[in-house]
Formats: C-alpha cells, structure tokens, sequence
C-alpha cells in the first residue's frame, strides 16, 4: 500500500505541476506537492478513493490554485469528499471552513454538523445561511456539484444577493471555484429544479454581475457522452455527467 500511495502521489504532483506552473516554478512545487500528499492521504476514506477515477481531485484543486497556508471556504460539503483534500493541500497553517446549509429545507431541521476527523483537525463546519458569513476573509472559495441548488424554487434563494456574499468573503485577488453539472447550452432556469444541472453561462453571467472576474475554465471533467437532458440522479448517467469546472477571481 505504501508503494502504490508513492506511485500515485508522483502522478498527481506531475500533473498538478503542470497546471500550476504560470503561479512561479516554487510557489507551484510546493502546492503541487501538497497537493499529491492530500490525494494520497492514507487517512481518506476508501469510499473517497473510490471516486477519485470520475472526480479527478488533483486536477481539480491544481486549477482551484490551492496552497499551503490558504484559508478556503467550501459551500455545501456535502460528506466531505472535498473538504478533506483541501485540508491536505492547505496543511496545518491553513484553514478549511466547510459550510452547510443551517435548515433542511424540506422539514424544517437544523441540520446538525459532523464530528471532524482529527486527521483533518483544520476542517471547521460552520452554517451556510441565507447570506455568506465566515469568521475571516478566505483566499479561496469553492463549490462542487451545488451550485445549480442555489436556484431551486423550494428554497427561494436570493442569488444575486449570495453571490455578492461570496464576493465580499474573499480576499482580493482570491479565487472563485464553481463545478457543477452541465445543463444543454441556451436552457434557462427551470433546469436546475428539472434536471438538477445549470447552463454555465448563466453562471458566469451571474458570478460576474458580482463583481469577479472569469479567469479560466478548464475540461478535465468534461463527457461529451453525455446529452445533458437527462436528470443527473438518473442511474444510467449518475456519476458521469458533463461537468463544467470554472474560476473567477476578485479583482485586487
């Protein structure tokens, strides 16, 4: 086992090498290498590792730019398949807060945190309310496979006014990550209640109206397989949909 997380780490950092090399050959060795050692963390859980074929996480957070010491905000965990890489990649200088949602929208329970594994000691859960409260101003925020929720009718969100939330807890110049399920090109918003997917541009035309700025996209999560009209819990595409990955960043 310790053979093979070797070998993996390797890949990982050669490949996140590459995609952080416009950040200075040092800054991006070291984030790169962080980077493999969060991959191969023998502290994941196996259910983690299991996804890492389809979810491609040392792609994903060489393009979120992440790096030791970052404080990183992430909008809706989930289970934390995201929240423990980061905690890796940012290392013990740095800060993950991992935010969920404060009520369950459909019995009106607050929605009690996990406990935090002491391998990732520098998770904080905290509550994603109607409006983006952090304990401090964060060098990255990210969101994986949530962000088409924000526009479900049942829960009556206030976009605009939470992507101004996001913009206001960044840094400037920090960094804006959103990946999420591709709906068909021109749809428009009754998608996301639909198909549980969202039109991309929709996202960068609201992201933007913010006030960030689009600074890349990247395919590596992209299946031209799939024809994006098809409910993403839907058994024959589960877990293979085509998923645009996008960064913004807030001007300095």
């Amino acid at each position: 086992m310790r053979n093979l997380n070797a070998l993996l780490a390797g890949v990982v950092a050669s490949a996140c090498a590459l995609a952080l090399i416009s950040e200075g050959p040092a800054l991006a060795q070291a984030a790169s290498a962080t980077i493999a050692a969060a991959v191969a963390n023998p502290a994941r859980p196996a259910a983690d590792t299991a996804r890492d074929a389809a979810r491609k996480p040392g792609e994903v957070l060489a393009f979120s730019r992440v790096k030791p010491g970052d404080k990183v905000l992430e909008l809706i965990p989930g289970g934390g398949y995201f929240s423990r890489l980061f905690s890796g990649a940012v290392g013990p200088t740095g800060k993950v807060y991992a935010a969920a949602p404060g009520m369950n929208p459909e019995t009106g329970k607050a929605v009690v945190a996990k406990p935090v594994d002491p391998a990732f000691a520098n998770v904080t859960p905290i509550v994603l309310g109607r409006t983006v409260a952090v304990p401090e101003p964060v060098d990255l925020i990210f969101t994986a496979q949530n962000y088409h929720d924000f526009h479900l009718s049942k829960l009556n969100l206030d976009v605009p006014g939470l992507d101004r939330g996001l913009f206001a807890a960044l840094k400037p110049g920090g960094l804006l990550i959103i990946e999420d399920h591709a709906a068909v090109a021109g749809s428009d918003l009754t998608v996301p209640d639909k198909l549980h997917r969202i039109n991309e541009d929709v996202v960068k035309k609201e992201v933007e109206a913010a006030g960030f700025v689009f600074d890349g996209e990247s395919e590596v999560l992209r299946n031209p397989a799939d024809p994006r009209t098809e409910n993403v819990f839907t058994p024959d595409i589960r877990g293979h949909t085509d998923q645009f990955l996008l960064r913004f960043r807030k001007p300095r």
